[in-house]
């Protein structure tokens, strides 16, 4: 605890500082105040005490003690005070703290390399980070307590140590089986925490997908909610048996300190005693002793409860600023070169992406040359590379082997903003974000007060009736869990990811299975729109209906990361290669 507390006290500082430097400043000011209120208030005490205890008349002492009694009260006003601004100061501090301890943890898994999401382990080291914010909200109390407490014992000591050099130490021993036994409860309840960190972390999402009324009709109509409940109580039961597998340690912790601090303590008063019977403390003093004893007592309590529960803290911001670290050694860190305006081509190299963990590539020496204007589509069977395949082509991945040029740029080399900036996507999984109809077209896109060109998406994507329909038109919230807001059907929905990424006018458009959830009439809509917009950048549509690929001026069919086969739709149809025989099963129902 003594090598950590330095370097986490100084991390904490810094990082109040940078949110708020007047309540620092009060907050030192505050510390300050507190530790020469506990010496006047010792001293103070140790001159009434005098006359109070002396030989002469209790009411000529208490009039001669009237004014140290005064300063007395006046100094434990002055702590009082002191402590009550500290309070606010902190209350200034953590929340905006935690905020951007939040956003920081929030920005960091958004910027990380999309790779990292496939690596083991990840979800749970953002879990133990996601502990590390949570802890923010007590970090800078616990650090101002203990360096109160800090102050206070250093007065108090000095105190009692001019009063007789043998009480400190006895002191620090009745105290110190508390901090130890601090530190070791702290040690068990992160052990405890990392053990339960992926059970923890199964039961969020499944909790979620169990509870939100997007599933459950699914739910209920499925029967499953039996099942759910019985995997969410099990995980719970299995956090809860590791949980309670480590209270009998604590208790013997618990125990085992109480009972050497006792023994100490007992040790204290009676070196007191003794020493007033022996007339090595006069008896006008004694009492003085006692307070210092009871005030040291407390302060070296609290230093360590305190001292313990910053050790504990920093155990989580360590896990914190790992995760913080590693990703943000794992952001994009490529070159900084601009695209030129207009991509007119975009070209594949020998391509290699494997996924960390995986045996095979998932996409294995792929060579293609994608010209502005053309369609091309990508078909093939699940797993065959397809989504992996745009991932590279957008720069989201990073090939092992071979490279992605864009105008002859090596996305490797490219700034990657600059190349988000020119693609849309729309993705087979997406997003349905709990914003009014506006925000959920422009998304991304700087912010504008012109809805003319959200109505122009908006009815290229074939949703215009359906947004007239709804009750505050595009600032209607679409969060039907959320108070005022509606609902929007799955097919309308993809609608709207169609129309976020066309609002984009990008110059790589993607649409991943862009139809699968519409009616005939609004894929036959959405198709019409892909020809419109296709001669002003590159189209690439992928999809299981090959029926759709008659839009097309390309298409290359993937097998197990590799194109098996490429050409025109006509080509393939009478090719009797494996795009005909998709086609023949698609059409044998």
């Amino acid at each position: 605890m003594c090598a950590q507390i330095p370097t986490v006290l100084g991390r904490i500082a810094r990082l109040s500082w940078r949110t708020d430097r007047g309540a620092v400043r009060l907050l030192i000011g505050c510390q300050v105040l507190t530790g020469l209120s506990a010496a006047v208030l010792l001293t103070a005490t140790a001159r009434a005490m005098g006359p109070i205890l002396g030989p002469e008349p209790f009411a000529d002492g208490l009039r001669t003690a009237l004014p140290a009694l005064l300063v007395v009260a006046l100094a434990a006003a002055l702590g009082r005070t002191a402590s009550a601004v500290a309070t606010y100061a902190e209350r200034r501090i953590t929340p905006l703290l935690t905020s951007q301890m939040d956003v920081a943890l929030v920005e960091a898994v958004c910027r990380v390399e999309a790779a990292a999401y496939a690596r083991d382990g990840f979800s749970d080291r953002q879990e133990a980070a996601e502990m590390g914010v949570t802890r923010t909200h007590v970090m800078v109390t616990d650090a101002q307590r203990f360096m109160s407490a800090l102050i206070r014992m250093v007065t108090a000591a000095g105190v009692l140590s001019v009063l007789h050099v043998m009480l400190l130490p006895l002191l620090l021993l009745a105290v110190l089986p508390a901090g130890i036994g601090a530190l070791l409860n702290a040690r068990v309840d992160y052990e405890i925490h990392y053990a339960n960190i992926s059970d923890r972390n199964v039961r969020g999402m499944m909790r979620w997908w169990a509870t939100t009324s997007r599933y459950g009709d699914e739910v209920r109509a499925n029967s499953m909610t039996d099942y759910l409940v019985h995997w969410y109580r099990a995980l719970s039961e299995r956090c809860d048996r590791r949980t309670l597998a480590a209270a009998p340690r604590t208790l013997r912790i618990a125990l085992l300190c109480s009972l050497a601090g006792g023994v100490f303590l007992l040790a204290t008063w009676g070196a007191l005693a003794w020493l007033t019977a022996l007339g090595r403390i006069e008896p006008a003093i004694t009492a003085t002793a006692f307070i210092a004893v009871q005030t040291t007592l407390a302060a070296l309590s609290n230093l360590v409860i305190n001292g313990a529960a910053v050790f504990h803290t920093s155990l989580y911001l360590g896990d914190m600023q790992n995760f913080l670290d590693d990703a943000a050694a794992r952001a994009p860190k490529r070159g900084h070169r601009q695209l030129a305006a207009p991509v007119d081509e975009i070209k594949l190299d020998e391509v290699v992406y494997q996924y960390p963990e995986k045996d095979k590539p998932a996409v294995d020496g792929v060579s293609l040359t994608l010209k502005r204007g053309q369609i091309l589509a990508i078909v093939g069977a699940n797993g065959s590379g397809k989504s992996t395949l745009t991932r590279l082509l957008t720069g989201i991945y990073l090939p092992d082997k071979g490279v992605v040029t864009w105008n002859g740029t090596d996305l490797a080399d490219a700034d990657p903003r600059a190349v988000w900036q020119r693609t849309g996507l729309v993705p087979q999984i997406f997003a349905q974000w709990p914003l009014r109809v506006r925000e959920n077209v422009t998304l991304g896109q700087s912010r504008t007060h012109d809805d003319g060109p959200v109505w122009e998406a908006i009815d290229a994507a074939g949703l215009r009736e359906a947004i007239d329909d709804l009750p505050s038109g595009l600032d209607t919230l679409l969060a039907r869990d959320i108070f005022g807001g509606s609902e929007l059907s799955g097919g309308q929905w993809q609608r709207v990811a169609a129309s976020r990424a066309l609002y984009r006018k990008p110059e790589l458009l993607i649409l991943d299975e862009p139809t699968s959830q519409m009616d005939p009439r609004g894929e036959h809509q959405i198709f019409e729109q892909i020809k419109a917009v296709a001669a002003d950048r590159i189209t690439i549509v992928v999809t299981h209906r090959l029926e759709n690929t008659k839009v097309a001026d390309h298409i290359v069919v993937m097998e197990h990361g590799r194109i098996t086969e490429q050409g025109r739709y006509e080509d393939l149809v009478h090719g009797g290669g494996t795009f005909a025989e998709l086609l023949e099963l698609s059409q044998d129902r």
